[in-house]
């Protein structure tokens, strides 16, 4: 039977469907409208609720209390009642080889159970990043020169299902690395991430698909050329390339990326490029004293006081990019749904269309989440 959601506010890429229909068949987007007849159809009435398109979490680690790696199922339930229909669980390069290897085939044996439907593939946040940079570095074990032989075996078992590979341009060799990827997955995305690269490093990856710049503004290094002179490196990089998108994390205080950073990088980059991430990790370390973090809540600490990712989810980025930058629920859906569709290449999700998956994710004008549905059917 088709479904109906009337009395909707059907958010677009560009503007906002009043008092609309939006019918459901097959678990794909069948029609949609202001003058749909909905005769025969199972109807919900959303009284004058937002409906958008379901959030895409390309980049987190967590639920916030558990990591992705050690109970998939439970965290994609987690996120998935918080709209995200599709998730890429990010594995870290604080992991061996052999535990990388562990970790693909957990998340590989989530993805055929049936019972996490919404994880789409993987977010590699590892082997190759800069040592010097992220939290835990100091457990980094792949600050050895690149070498096919250490980095194969996670390549051979993750290529398939990994969709981001990040890396530090600058790292010697690093091309070698690069290329094999290529040839197991010619479909594969690169990320700068961790790295203090200058533009020409990075810019000598874009053919390869290097079209990402991971957690702007976070763990990326200053280069000072001379003196007192302040140089181009990462952030510049990924803002001057049009072509490069740019994650954001979010959070409520304004930690990660300063307000401030926020509505500059949503000037320079425009709606399309921009990317909300949740990056959440699980650390316990306390919130640093000071006035600074006060209200921190939802920001991850370790032990010696670094942060360490996020305790979000994604609908929280988006409600927190509504308030540091005057954000629309138009945008915050463009920047949680569409352009990391766009990205990924996945053309049946990511906007409300005919034919769509119907992903979609019912909200209040301030982004807090009241219904959300997976291939048509209502999971919360």
């Amino acid at each position: 039977m088709k479904k109906a959601l009337i009395n909707a506010n059907l958010v677009m890429p560009d503007h906002i469907i009043r008092k609309a229909t939006l019918v459901i068949e097959n678990g794909r987007i069948a029609d949609f409208g202001t003058k749909i007849d909905t005769d025969g159809m199972e109807v919900t009435d959303l009284q004058g609720a937002y409906v958008g398109p379901g959030l895409i979490d390309i980049h987190t680690h967590a639920d916030g209390e558990v990591f992705f790696t050690e109970d998939p199922i439970r965290a994609s339930a987690t996120l998935l009642s918080h709209g995200v229909t599709d998730v890429m669980p990010a594995l870290y390069f604080s992991a061996t080889a052999e535990q990388l290897v562990e970790q693909v085939a957990t998340i590989r044996e989530a993805m055929t159970s049936g019972k996490a439907n919404n994880i789409i593939g993987l977010y590699m946040e590892a082997p190759y990043l800069n040592p010097d940079y992220g939290c835990n570095r100091e457990q980094n074990p792949w600050r050895d020169p690149v070498s096919k032989e250490r980095f194969q075996p996670v390549v051979d078992a993750a290529y398939d299902l990994a969709r981001v590979w990040c890396l530090a341009p600058e790292r010697e060799n690093i091309e070698e690395f690069v290329q094999y990827v290529k040839e197991k997955n010619p479909r594969a995305i690169f990320s700068v991430a961790h790295s203090e690269a200058e533009p020409g490093d990075i810019e000598r990856l874009m053919p390869y698909g290097l079209k990402l710049a991971t957690h702007h503004t976070n763990a990326t290094g200053t280069l000072h050329r001379y003196p007192e002179c302040r140089s181009a490196c990462v952030d510049e990089t990924a803002l001057y390339n049009d072509s490069i998108y740019t994650e954001l994390i979010c959070d409520k205080v304004g930690i990660h990326v300063d307000p401030y950073m926020l509505r500059l990088i949503k000037k320079i980059k425009g709606d399309d490029r921009i990317i909300l991430i949740a990056d959440a990790f699980v650390e316990h370390g306390p919130i640093p004293d000071g006035d600074l973090y006060a209200g921190a809540d939802d920001i991850n600490f370790d032990f010696a006081g670094e942060i360490a990712g996020s305790k979000m989810i994604l609908d929280g980025p988006c409600r927190n990019m509504m308030t540091h930058t005057g954000a629309s629920l138009c945008q915050v859906f463009k920047y949680a749904s569409t352009n990391p569709a766009t990205l990924l290449g996945l053309s049946d999700r990511g906007c409300i269309k005919k034919g769509n998956v119907a992903n979609l994710l019912v909200v209040d004008p301030e982004f807090s989440v009241l219904q959300v549905y997976l291939g048509g059917n209502r999971v919360k």
